[in-house]
């Protein structure tokens, strides 16, 4: 700008305007006057950085011989921001993305101090001083120093550490803007109190309604007598570092494409896309989890690989291909991405994927490509323009890196480039955290107000959701697990039975709960049929994680003896070593088939994955063989002349039919009787504890 104020900053606004008429946001950034205390008490000090959410013209009214009137009427004050800036204002305003673009802040600024002819250096808390606001500077041409200024000091908590550079703190709020520079501060208190102002500037009113605009400014001085430049030139930096960070998270809507001139180079590709799998219309609910992969993948600059982690039947297949779809349907100049599909099951369904991919993108293949080359070779290209790849079924760690027999994986031929973004769809966290590092998302079960839209969506006759008691039984006997839901609703249509029936039939046995568990449906949503029935998706985990680590196996047959609930430690099978032991916890954990708990020494297992785990041992017939270790290693932990406690403790065995805790008398016992447990669980000629 050419100078200072408002007009200078309106003359500047009106010449941009028509050099570049699809400006879309303006950033006024530079420096400001701060209030030490806002509206909330929060304190600033010299270096933070000021976002507006609103800027009012306190020198715009009627001036009296007694008083000044602000002009303050709706046709006088300037307007707020535009839904797009509220929008991602609140975002910001967050805890968790605070975080995040005061990190940012921090980057930006390390890099902008290593100019030294910037002068951005941080100037030390010995040189950051508050006055009472009633202390006023004795001679405006000299400084502080110079003038002697000793009167007293307005202490501040996050000054304690001394010259220490401390982290600039983001404040949002209203700025002052006029044409005056304000040096008194009683008058800054006194505005800060009538209109919830925390900060004065001269430019930002001129700005504000010629384009949609946000102002950041760093706090240079106090607003008040005691006018320095010291902290000029750091204040500055930091407030530039804060709207570079800023556009990190912007995405501005676009509504008109300017035509280019003839013979110039197309920037944006003609988006194809490869999506196999039909949208889910019946997808309901996880708009958490949405806007999470939106943010981290599109907008954070350090998540182009993102990976989301779950148990098998949770849901991460079709929030991926809900994202998928719409990213697909997106029409904005800046989110034009073509969208693949990549199943990751096997070497053999990735290089099929990749063959009809090529097929559909039209890409040509040299002699003796083969697919998978050809794959990475297009999508490392500026000619396959922006790309979003959406890895599905990423389980097997051997299949994404290969193994000393059989090097080379999936993950040699997935590029790595500026212009694509990949989602790993798995349920081992070990894979997880091997594609994406620290851009992992979990996935949860679904919430009580999503499992019900989701079982409703799903029903053909809605009103037996009206029965609200009945409803919230089978979601809880189903754990809110959306395949197990989606699993159900699908039975009754297809056997013609109502809720209360089904729930009936999960509760009859165990084995008819396993057995409705198993029965799968097929849909174009599923890449595999293996993933249509809960039990079965689960058991194909159960073989994978027998392959890579039989400690877990056999940890997780064993448990499915115990009660699923609070399981000690000390009950789960030794493995010869605590390094054997905690591999194993993790491997079950990073499945999702164990959760921990706070103490670290008791853990909890999901109920379904109880029930299907005792039918994984029936089909490979280990059930008699992992029961009696199990029994063993309980009369171990829990020795016979231990009688004098067996009235205030109980050994959680998991019975069949029925789930009884046998005393510990009766546990001791198992060692020697252990091939005469009845049905009910306990041991002939023995009684349990009442």
């Amino acid at each position: 700008m050419p100078g200072m104020g408002k007009v200078n900053a309106a003359t500047v606004a009106a010449n941009c305007g028509k050099s570049f008429p699809s400006i879309k946001l303006a950033l006024v950034v530079g420096i400001c006057g701060i209030v030490p205390f806002g509206p909330a008490k929060d304190e600033s000090i010299l270096g933070d950085v000021i976002i507006s959410n609103g800027v009012i013209q306190y020198d715009f009214g009627r001036r009296r011989p007694e008083d000044f009137i602000r002009k303050d009427t709706l046709l006088d004050v300037l307007g707020r921001p535009n839904l797009e800036i509220r929008g991602v204002l609140a975002k910001l305003k967050a805890l968790r993305y605070r975080r995040r673009l005061t990190a940012k802040i921090e980057g930006y600024l390390k890099i902008l101090q290593q100019d030294q002819d910037l002068c951005a250096e941080y100037p030390g808390t010995t040189e950051d001083r508050l006055f009472e606001a009633s202390y006023r500077h004795a001679d405006d041409q000299r400084s502080c120093e110079q003038v002697g200024c000793n009167g007293e000091l307005v202490s501040r908590s996050r000054l304690s550490t001394i010259d220490v550079p401390l982290r600039p703190a983001i404040h949002f709020g209203l700025i002052a803007s006029g044409d005056t520079v304000m040096q008194s501060g009683e008058d800054r208190d006194r505005l800060a109190s009538t209109e919830d102002v925390i900060a004065f500037e001269m430019e930002g009113a001129g700005v504000w309604d010629s384009f949609p605009c946000i102002i950041i400014k760093g706090g240079c001085d106090y607003a008040d007598s005691h006018k320095s430049k010291v902290w000029q030139r750091y204040a500055a930096a930091t407030a530039a570092a804060c709207a570079k960070a800023f556009l990190d998270f912007w995405t501005p809507s676009v509504t008109q494409v300017i035509p280019q001139q003839a013979g110039e180079n197309a920037t944006t590709k003609l988006r194809t896309h490869y999506l196999p799998l039909s949208r889910n219309k019946n997808f309901t609910g996880r708009e958490r989890a949405i806007a999470e992969l939106q943010n981290l993948l599109f907008t954070d600059p350090n998540g182009q690989r993102v990976a989301l982690v779950g148990l098998g039947g949770v849901g991460k297949t079709q929030i991926a291909l809900q994202l998928a779809h719409l990213v697909k349907k997106e029409d904005k100049v800046e989110c034009n991405y073509s969208v693949i599909w990549i199943p990751a099951l096997s070497m053999a369904s990735f290089e099929q994927a990749c063959s009809k991919m090529i097929s559909k993108f039209g890409i040509e293949q040299t002699n003796g490509e083969n697919p998978k080359e050809t794959f990475k070779r297009f999508l490392s290209s500026e000619k396959a323009g922006k790309w979003f790849l959406i890895i599905d079924n990423a389980d097997h760690i051997d299949t994404l890196y290969g193994t000393a027999e059989a090097p080379g994986g999936i993950d040699e031929f997935i590029p790595d480039c500026e212009h694509g973004y990949i989602l790993y769809t798995t349920r081992s966290r070990e894979v997880a955290v091997s594609v994406a590092q620290n851009n992992v998302v979990k996935l949860s079960e679904m919430d009580d107000e999503d499992a019900k839209a989701l079982l409703q969506s799903s029903l053909i006759e809605k009103d037996q959701m009206q029965d609200t008691a009945l409803i919230d039984k089978l979601l809880h006997k189903l754990a809110y697990l959306p395949l197990a839901i989606t699993q159900a609703s699908a039975y009754m249509k297809v056997n013609e039975i109502s809720v209360n029936e089904y729930l009936r039939l999960l509760q009859n046995n165990e084995q008819d709960m396993v057995e409705l568990l198993s029965c799968g449906f097929r849909d174009s949503t599923h890449c595999d049929p293996s993933q249509g029935a809960v039990a079965t998706t689960w058991i194909v985990s159960f073989k994978q994680i027998r392959a890579i680590h039989e400690d877990a196996a056999t940890i997780l047959s064993t448990m499915a003896y115990l009660e699923p609930k609070a399981i000690p430690r000390a009950l789960l099978p030794p493995l010869g070593s605590e390094q054997k032991m905690t591999r194993a916890i993790g491997t079950l954990c990073g499945y999702s088939f164990l959760s921990k708990r706070e103490d670290g020494e008791t853990f909890d297992m999901h109920s379904l994955v109880h029930l299907a785990t005792q039918r994984w041992n029936q089909e490979d017939r280990l059930e008699t063989g992992i029961r009696q270790m199990a029994f063993r290693h309980i009369a171990e932990v829990f020795p016979y002349d231990d009688w004098d406690k067996r009235e205030t403790r109980t050994v959680p065995i998991q019975q069949t039919d029925a789930n009884l805790d046998i005393g510990l008398a009766d546990a001791c016992c198992l060692t020697d009787g252990l091939e005469e447990v009845s049905v009910s669980g306990e041991p002939d000629g023995l009684e349990t504890d009442d």
